[in-house]
C-alpha cells in the first residue's frame, strides 16, 4: 500500500509539473495570411513540432485573406503579424501607423503563368487580362520587375482575387495570365504540369539594381507599442521561426506533408522539392541588421512603383535586443 501511495504521489507530482509548464507558456496572438501563402508556410510546422512551446510561448495563429489582414493589422486589432511584407510595413509607416519589421523569413520570388500560346513574354500581356492578388506586395514587386522590361502595366487589365482563387483562373483558362507565388505555384504545377512561366528576370535585374542577390520580402512585424511591452518575446519568436525553418530544410518530405497536408502526394512531392532546393523559396530567418542594405532597396522599389511617396528608412527595422 505504501508503494502504491508513493506511485500516486509521484504521478500527481508529474501531472502538477506538466500543468505548471503549460501555465508558463505565454500566449502570443499572431495574424497571418491563409494558405497557400508564405505566411502560412511555417506556422503548421511550428505547431506540429511545438517549436513555440520549446521557447516558452504559445503562438495563436489567426488566418485572414490579404485585404482583411492589412486592415486588421494596421488598425491594431492584431498587433503582431506573421505575413508581414516589408513593403506593406513601409506603406503603413507612411500612413502614420507605428509598426516595425522584426525579422525576415523569406526572400522574394514569384511567377506570371500562362497557358495561352500567343503569350510568350510579359510584354505580350499588354491589351489582355491577367489575375492577381493586387493588395499583396508580391504583386506590387512583380510590377516593378515588369517595368524593368518595358512593360506598361496600365495597358494590362488586372482582375483582383484572393490567393486561394488564383489557380482556378488558369485551370479554367479564364485569363491570359495569373500572378502567383510559392507554394501555390507548386500546387498548381502538380495539377497542370504544362503550365508556362513568363520570365521575370528576377536574379539579373535585382543584381543590376543592388549588386546583391537577396531580396528580403516577408517576415514578422509588430506595432511599436507591442514591442515596448513585449520585447522579451521577440528573441523567442525569432528562435521559434528559426528552429522551424532549419527543421523544415532538413526534413523536406515530412515538412511538406505538414505544410500542405490536404494536397495530393504529387503536390506534396513538388513542395518537398521546393524546400530541398530553397532557391525560389528563399527561406532564411534573419535579423534586419544582417540584410539592412537589401531591405532598404525594397523601399526604393516601393517608391518607384508609386506605392510610397518616400523611403521610410531604417526606422522601420527592429534594432533592439536579440537575446
Amino acid at each position: 500500500m505504501k508503494f502504491l501511495g508513493f506511485i500516486a504521489i509521484a504521478t500527481a507530482g508529474v501531472l502538477a509539473s506538466g500543468q505548471a509548464f503549460a501555465q508558463k507558456l505565454e500566449k502570443v496572438p499572431m495574424l497571418i495570411f491563409g494558405p497557400p501563402s508564405l505566411g502560412a508556410f511555417l506556422p503548421p510546422v511550428i505547431k506540429a513540432k511545438k517549436f513555440d512551446e520549446k521557447h516558452g510561448i504559445d503562438i495563436v495563429f489567426s488566418e485572414r485573406p490579404p485585404d482583411a489582414y492589412i486592415v486588421q493589422f494596421n488598425s491594431g486589432e492584431f498587433q503582431l503579424g506573421g505575413s508581414a511584407a516589408l513593403l506593406n510595413v513601409g506603406l503603413a509607416v507612411e500612413k502614420g501607423v507605428k509598426v516595425v519589421y522584426l525579422f525576415n523569413i523569406f526572400n522574394y520570388w514569384s511567377y506570371v503563368v500562362t497557358s495561352r500560346p500567343d503569350v510568350k513574354t510579359l510584354k505580350d500581356l499588354e491589351g489582355k487580362e491577367m489575375v492577381a492578388a493586387k493588395s499583396t506586395s508580391a504583386y506590387r514587386i512583380m510590377t516593378w520587375f515588369a517595368k524593368q522590361q518595358g512593360v506598361n502595366m496600365d495597358k494590362i487589365s488586372v482582375v483582383n482575387t484572393a490567393p486561394p482563387g488564383l489557380a482556378s483562373y488558369i485551370l479554367a483558362d479564364r485569363a491570359a495570365a495569373v500572378h502567383m507565388w510559392d507554394p501555390g505555384y507548386d500546387l498548381l504545377k502538380s495539377r497542370k504540369p504544362d503550365i508556362r512561366t513568363l520570365d521575370l528576370k528576377i536574379p539579373e535585374t535585382w543584381k543590376n539594381f543592388t549588386g546583391g542577390a537577396a531580396i528580403p520580402y516577408l517576415g514578422v512585424a509588430a506595432h511599436t507599442s507591442w514591442v515596448q511591452k513585449n520585447q522579451h518575446l521577440i528573441p523567442k519568436l525569432f528562435n521559434t521561426y528559426n528552429d522551424a525553418a532549419e527543421w523544415t530544410l532538413a526534413n523536406p518530405e515530412e515538412a511538406s506533408a505538414i505544410v500542405v497536408d490536404k494536397a495530393t502526394p504529387e503536390a506534396q512531392k513538388g513542395v518537398a522539392q521546393l524546400i530541398r532546393a530553397n532557391e525560389r523559396l528563399g527561406m532564411k530567418v534573419q535579423w534586419p541588421s544582417e540584410v539592412q542594405k537589401d531591405m532598404l532597396s525594397i523601399y526604393k522599389v516601393g517608391v518607384d512603383v508609386g506605392l510610397m511617396s518616400s523611403d521610410p528608412g531604417a526606422q522601420t527595422l527592429y534594432s533592439g535586443p536579440k537575446q
